[in-house]
């Protein structure tokens, strides 16, 4: 694909399947801004390496062969930033996108998804307590949307929701559901 220089305090260079998206999301008046890095590889993570360009308006566009090119911004974008970027959950896997309910956003990334709404905030989600939430319905099951970073637990990993929270046991690789008074869901 070809290469488009931006113009933004100095000349950025976008390209290829980040140019695209980029394009797609409506470019330098779009939701990202204007380019303020060159497009620049990622360091090696546990999942391999890509590339990317930061952009004006609080947004990262990421690529790799496996994932594609996706954007992150706002909330998610700052959220992934502090846990680490792609070394701490890998690539986005999804645009930031509105949840099935409406209220709420989210971007999925190889090994978890951060979601965002304006009462809670932006929080992962990871591994078996994703997957089992995702087996509940996500934000629209009895537990709702997450409102804690996954932290260690005395059993392994914990994630709290708005009405109850979750437990990976470590042990026995399992994660299971309760309610906030302490009864299983």
């Amino acid at each position: 694909m070809g290469e488009l220089t931006v113009h933004y305090a100095g000349n950025y260079s976008v390209g290829g399947a980040i140019l695209t998206e980029y394009n797609n999301l409506g470019g330098a008046s779009g939701v990202l801004g204007a380019a303020i890095t060159d497009e620049t590889s990622t360091p090696n993570s546990p999942w391999g390496s890509g590339r990317y360009n930061h952009f004006q308006k609080d947004g990262s566009i990421y690529w790799t062969a496996g994932t594609g090119a996706h954007e992150v911004h706002g909330a998610i974008h700052d959220k992934w930033a502090t846990l680490g970027w792609e070394q701490a959950m890998g690539f986005p896997t999804t645009d930031e996108t509105t949840t099935p309910d409406g209220i709420g956003r989210y971007n999925a990334f190889q090994t978890g998804s951060i979601y965002w709404t304006p009462s809670t905030g932006a929080h992962d989600v990871r591994g078996a307590i994703r997957d089992k939430w995702a087996s509940l319905g996500y934000e629209r099951s009895v537990l709702g949307y997450p409102i804690s970073d996954e932290m260690n637990d005395p059993a392994g990993k914990r994630s709290n929701f708005q009405n109850g929270y979750m437990i990976f046991n470590s042990t026995t690789g399992v994660a299971t559901a309760y309610y906030n008074n302490g009864t299983p869901v």
